[in-house]
């Protein structure tokens, strides 16, 4: 979390860029036994709802402090836990307290890509996750650091595939069902969505005209962008007002950063004037061959700037609207 020019920014949230892809290590040592307890959880500023065809499995979500979406996840039949939802992460991940709650032994280890490092990891194997209508079976759920704000885990995208995820930022709603292929309403704009190799959803952004992978990742707390863009920018202006930051990832390991005042972000026909903007030579753009271009991660502390947002996984298409109901 930004503390002044000076403070730290918390990036526990990127489970986006900490599991583009969780890579399993049969009966491999557990570092250390789960924990049975965890910091408290921090109060929501809003209720929203999530919504599937099945009324079974209607249940409310939060927004928290951060601005991030809360959804209720039941595992096991118990619950609901409360997941951050992250369009940046291919995987689900739970906290040590969860597991605990279910009395869920460590299965072995897996290991966990972040933002700032790797490291080996714990995970637990739950006979069934239902969030909405999505259930899978026999799932694997690494254990991740209590670093997430209160939340319990990340709910990633690895069975969404065929879903339709519709964001109110100023109502504080959120609708999760399948997409029927729906065309985007009156006044939304459309910005087509590619799938990395890691299964991320990218977008093509500019920022002062330089064109710009981009992340769609609701999960951040911030936008972070890569030394490639820096470089980029600095052709068309000095920026010297530059302030040292921290970036630490779900592996606990820490990276410098900077921050500086954000050029507005162009994703289609829709102009973001967000903030700040942190720039850093963070270890999963490496992992994700995302060093020699410009590349950027969009957080919720951009994305929330909008009026709504839709993610249609069947389309392949992000579809916005401003909060004044125009493109500028």
């Amino acid at each position: 979390m930004r503390q002044g020019w000076r403070g730290r920014v918390a990036l526990a949230a990127l489970l986006a860029a900490l599991l583009p892809r969780a890579e399993a290590t049969p009966e491999a040592p557990v570092a250390s036994p789960v924990p049975s307890s965890s910091a408290p959880a921090a109060p929501p500023i809003a209720e929203v709802s999530i919504t599937a065809p099945e009324p079974r499995y209607v249940a409310p979500t939060l927004r928290d402090r951060l601005g991030r979406i809360w959804a209720p996840v039941y595992l096991n039949g118990k619950g609901p836990f409360r997941l951050v939802l992250d369009t940046g992460a291919s995987h689900s991940a739970i906290i040590a307290k969860v597991a605990a709650d279910l009395e869920l032994p460590p299965a072995g280890a897996m290991l966990l890509h972040g933002v700032t490092g790797s490291a080996t990891v714990a995970y637990v194997t739950v006979n069934t996750f239902v969030v909405g209508d999505m259930e899978t079976h026999d799932q694997e759920l690494p254990i991740v650091p209590d670093a997430l704000g209160g939340a319990e885990g990340v709910l990633g995208m690895e069975g969404l595939n065929d879903k339709r995820i519709s964001i109110d930022f100023m109502h504080d709603k959120i609708t999760i069902m399948h997409s029927h292929g729906q065309h985007a309403e009156d006044g939304y704009a459309i910005i087509p969505l590619t799938r990395t190799a890691n299964g991320l959803l990218m977008a093509r952004a500019y920022v002062r005209g330089i064109r710009v992978k981009a992340i769609i990742d609701t999960g951040a707390q911030v936008t972070v962008a890569n030394p490639a863009l820096l470089a980029a920018l600095r052709t068309k202006h000095s920026y010297s007002d530059m302030k040292p930051s921290l970036i630490t990832g779900a592996t606990d390991d820490v990276q410098p950063g900077e921050d500086t005042a954000m050029p507005p972000v162009s994703l289609g026909p829709v102009t973001i004037n967000s903030s700040f903007i942190t720039f850093s030579d963070l270890d999963i753009f490496e992992r994700w061959h995302m060093t020699k271009e410009p590349a950027m991660m969009i957080g919720i502390d951009t994305l929330g700037l909008l009026d709504k947002m839709v993610i249609d996984y069947r389309r392949m298409e992000l579809q916005v609207r401003t909060r004044h109901n125009y493109y500028y």
